[in-house]
């Protein structure tokens, strides 16, 4: 096969943003598959649009191929990753593609799925479709990093998020809060793009959390839920444990009683058994494991101290969110620091302080 680079146009790198676009807005949102974007174009104008539907099916291309109301015989077909070429739940992109009489199609990123890397594009290519890849490659496979890392490790991609005060507190009897209104609409926008949230008993016993999304309009797109309970000490009167359907709340649990484990399962709760260290802890490998058996491809983890600065020591976190609070939180009562930072920047080396216009909150990115 031919490894010739394209030339491409301004207009080509256009099109393929709009492209990138359309994925971006659906990250998170499309179940086990990629969240893909495409945009057919003819004579220089767009006349489809497509995105990975919610939950994954249909694909991005043949969503365009439907929404079409002209012709596509003759048009150019621009997707930011190589259309699929294999019959699973639903039929080949590619056999849609060669239906249509699209005449040209410039795919971004080759895909790492087995079943369709550079199988497409040789198939799209053998009924005279003139097919390129690459065009913003570099930008396009970075947005893809999560998807790589799911297929090739078979493990969701984590992020991580903690909140500190000024003098690094993460809770405060006297003063709850600690970052303001526009950090806490960031931490829903990434509840938003992530399909679970993990946190542990303690946390759901001390702060008794919702773990949704409140950010208006997307509501119904708040993450499942994923408690580490080692004896099922979680309050069967909390939030969580009340709001379960059969869907929506995960416990990994290693010992309890009886009784114990009908009032959590009359719950609608799915409970899962796994072993834990002479420590009592979960080996957090083998639970992700078990979430990506789930379904889960994206895991947001909102922990408290112990459970975050194990994650950091062993780099488990593919991205960690630092929100910093230019406030001091009180010592005069009950209070708990973070005692994980110096980790962070030694685990961690690559940083970057998101300037979001948090009005005076800090967000620092790690990778």
């Amino acid at each position: 096969m031919s490894t010739k680079k394209h030339k491409f146009s301004l207009k080509d790198k256009f099109f393929m943003e709009i492209a990138l676009d359309l994925a971006r807005s659906r990250h998170g949102l499309t179940g086990s598959n990629p969240s893909v974007g495409c945009v057919i174009v003819k004579n220089d104008k767009i006349i489809s649009i497509g995105q990975t539907s919610f939950n994954g099916r249909p694909h991005a291309e043949f969503n365009a191929i439907k929404n079409s109301f002209e012709e596509l015989e003759g048009s150019k077909m621009y997707v930011t990753l190589e259309p699929c070429c294999h019959h699973g739940l639903t039929p080949p992109c590619t056999d849609a593609i060669i239906k249509s009489k699209i005449s040209e199609v410039i795919f971004a990123v080759t895909d790492v799925d087995k079943r369709v890397k550079n199988k497409s594009f040789k198939i799209l290519k053998s009924k005279k479709i003139i097919v390129k890849k690459g065009l913003l490659k570099n930008k396009i496979e970075s947005f893809y990093l999560p998807y790589f890392f799911n297929r090739k490790k078979k493990l969701p991609f984590v992020t991580g998020k903690i909140a500190i005060s000024k003098n690094n507190i993460i809770y405060s009897k006297i003063q709850k809060k600690i970052t303001n209104f526009y950090s806490d609409k960031f931490t829903h926008l990434l509840r938003y793009k992530n399909d679970s949230l993990m946190i542990t008993y303690k946390t759901l016993n001390k702060d008794n959390p919702k773990l949704n999304c409140r950010l208006k309009g997307l509501e119904k797109f708040s993450p499942k839920r994923i408690i580490l309970d080692n004896k099922l000490n979680s309050k069967i009167n909390s939030y969580i444990i009340k709001s379960s359907n059969n869907k929506n709340t995960l416990i990994f649990y290693n010992k309890a009683d009886k009784s114990k484990i009908s009032k959590f399962k009359r719950k609608s709760i799915i409970l899962v058994k796994s072993k834990v260290d002479r420590n009592n802890r979960f080996d957090i490998r083998e639970i992700l494991k078990k979430l990506y058996n789930f379904g889960c491809r994206n895991l947001l983890i909102e922990g408290g101290n112990d459970l975050t600065n194990s994650l950091i020591k062993n780099k488990i976190f593919n991205k960690f969110y630092l929100f910093k609070s230019p406030k001091n939180l009180s010592k005069s009562s009950e209070y708990l620091k973070f005692s994980g930072l110096n980790t962070l920047n030694q685990k961690y080396q690559k940083k970057i302080n998101l300037n979001l216009n948090l009005r005076k909150d800090r967000i620092t990115l790690y990778r």
